[in-house]
């Protein structure tokens, strides 16, 4: 479970079996945790999260998002997306 980002209260990181997937993150904090798309920045599940802080995920996402895909490309190759 390779941690690709870290910022504020949330960890963002990998399953390592699911790299045939499309390209993902999961965020975790406390007891929360969401599953976001990266190639077109999307909420996939959500375990948690109030609406007003997945819209504060989803900013970060996009913010980092060339960094996690490059992330995603070295850890599983560009087959995911």
């Amino acid at each position: 479970m390779p941690t690709v980002l870290r910022e504020g209260p949330y960890r963002f990181y990998f399953f390592s079996h699911e790299g045939k997937e499309p390209a993902h993150v999961h965020v975790h904090r406390d007891d929360r945790v969401a599953k976001i798309w990266l190639t077109h920045v999307a909420v996939a599940a959500n375990h948690g999260f109030p609406t007003h802080e997945l819209s504060a995920i989803l900013r970060l996402v996009r913010e980092h998002r060339a960094s996690l895909i490059e992330a995603w490309d070295g850890y599983f190759g560009t087959g995911g997306r």
